[in-house]
């Protein structure tokens, strides 16, 4: 970023001296002519006479040499300044996300699932400095992203997130956490957090959530839970039709939220719980004020002297001042 400014821009003030200079010279010209009155000039004509008429661009040299010098004094300058930064303690987060079945719920628009990768994408970007992966889960888990500090793959990913028949129905959680585990388990990061989101309860999968809490607190990693869903009744997936697409109807909705503040007690995180798209936003919010990546600032600052081209005017006018001064105009000094 490049500006420009005057150390000492105080020197300014002596720009007033000039108006006062001219008054000056004015005065004093005006005292040097005669005053002898006759009635023809005729005789007093030279061919040297317009040089008469030059000579106040002596003082308007040396009064143009004055301005250069005092705003030289003022010290110009231009200032480029950069910044670098570098982050000194990082933080490697696994987001761990149900797709099951019941993500495609609509009491958030256009789906549960949908609402959250919107809001996921925005707290991805909103952590530049850090490494983030993805794990997905519903009654089996699997790593869709590894940790990356490649925002752009983690986007992608998380883009691509959707039901598919191919992984086994229901809700694993406690698979969902142990594989988020495993993959911060050798991280060397200064914090090590896991965002696990479910909408549903454990319902299936062979590693309790439990005991995935402890490997958790084991390896050092602090897990926030999100409980999605609204309060009551929820236009939920309840059978397929011949086409393929899903049939909706009204149920219940149902979150173990008794086991997900456990999980987040147990390592030392929170646990939060989204009636809507607003309120995910806020918790994401929530998290991300709660984590705070360290970054140095290195600021670089190089400056530009602009006082010297100044100077050297000052003396070129001044030069050029004495020149005609015992030059062309000398038979009128």
């Amino acid at each position: 970023m490049n500006r420009f400014e005057y150390v000492n821009p105080e020197f300014f003030w002596l720009l007033l001296l000039l108006p006062l200079l001219v008054v000056w010279y004015i005065w004093k010209r005006h005292q040097q002519t005669a005053t002898l009155t006759i009635s023809s000039l005729t005789g007093f004509k030279t061919a040297k006479n317009w040089l008469a008429k030059l000579r106040p661009i002596l003082f308007a040299l040396r009064i143009a040499a004055l301005a250069a010098i005092i705003v030289a004094l003022a010290r110009p300058r231009t200032v480029d300044e950069s910044t670098r930064i570098k982050t000194t303690k990082g933080i490697d987060i696994v987001m761990a996300i149900d797709v099951s079945a019941s993500m495609l719920a609509r009491d958030l628009r256009p789906s549960r699932l949908e609402a959250l990768k919107t809001v996921a994408a925005r707290f991805i970007n909103a952590r530049p400095n850090d490494r983030i992966g993805l794990v997905e889960y519903a009654g089996e888990s699997f790593t869709k992203t590894p940790l990356t500090s490649d925002k752009s793959i983690v986007l992608s990913s998380l883009k691509g997130l959707r039901y598919n028949t191919v992984i086994d129905p229901g809700t694993a959680i406690g698979m969902g956490l142990a594989t988020a585990v495993n993959r911060l388990k050798d991280s060397r990061a200064k914090s090590k957090v896991i965002i696990l989101l479910t909408d549903g309860v454990n319902n299936t999968g062979f590693i309790d959530p439990k005991i995935a809490s402890e490997l958790a607190v084991e390896f050092g990693i602090k897990v926030y839970t999100i409980g999605l869903g609204t309060n009551g009744m929820a236009q939920s997936p309840i059978g397929i039709r011949p086409d393929g697409s899903f049939q909706y109807g009204s149920i219940q909705v149902e979150i173990d939220e008794e086991l997900l503040k456990e999980i987040a007690t147990t390592t030392g995180g929170q646990y939060f719980r989204a009636t809507s798209t607003t309120k995910l936003n806020e918790i994401y919010d929530e998290i991300n004020k709660l984590e705070k990546t360290d970054i140095e600032e290195f600021k670089y600052t190089n400056y530009e002297e602009k006082f010297r081209p100044l100077v050297l005017l000052a003396l070129g006018l001044l030069g050029l001042e004495f020149l005609l001064r015992y030059t062309l105009f000398r038979s009128f000094v």
